[in-house]
């Protein structure tokens, strides 16, 4: 197994720590969150670290997709682990130019992989935002169901920025997707 080469959401044994799932992808290690120890930073290369195989998946460890999703906006929220968020690779190294009506103003061209990071980060303090609205304690639930589903209509309007998206799975969705996922 080519242990330098695992995604989020990979599951893993470690001998020392137990159980766990990859949360978090760097040069040289991988942030796990361990069942009964809680997120550590592991060399990429560390010899007690093995891919559970999904036949060898025990029920302790076995999640379901949405349960996953929650841990992740937990661990996001919480632990200061942010996801790593590829952009489409036919984007790289592009640029965007906006170009305005008036030909004699200049126009201004933007780094496509500067103007993708600051969506994702738009994205990210949403989910944040999310979070808070969720745990805070004087806002009624009538209060913050109307709250999410204004949240809802913004991740629709941003949809239209999903082709920078290399993954599918992180693209925006708005109450058409929210109701599938």
């Amino acid at each position: 197994m080519d242990q330098t080469t695992l995604g989020i959401g990979t599951r893993l044994q470690h001998t020392q720590f137990g159980p766990g799932v990859i949360v978090g992808v760097k040069y040289a290690t991988y942030l796990i969150s361990f069942i009964h120890h809680g997120i550590k930073e592991v060399d990429k290369t560390d010899t007690h670290l093995d891919e559970i195989i999904p036949e060898n998946v025990t029920a302790e460890i076995e999640t379901s997709s949405e349960i996953e999703k929650s841990l992740l906006k937990i661990l996001r929220l919480w632990g200061g682990v942010s996801e790593v968020v590829p952009l489409g690779e036919r984007w790289n190294k592009g640029t965007m130019l906006l170009q305005p009506f008036d030909k004699t103003q200049k126009p201004k061209e933007i780094p496509i992989e500067i103007f993708f990071h600051k969506i994702v980060m738009l994205r990210d303090r949403l989910r944040v935002m999310e979070q808070q609205i969720n745990a805070h304690k004087l806002l009624s639930d009538e209060d913050k169901v109307n709250l999410q589903q204004y949240i809802t209509r913004i991740y629709g309007s941003l949809t239209t920025f999903n082709v920078l998206f290399k993954n599918k799975e992180q693209w925006f969705t708005g109450e058409k997707g929210s109701k599938e996922d």
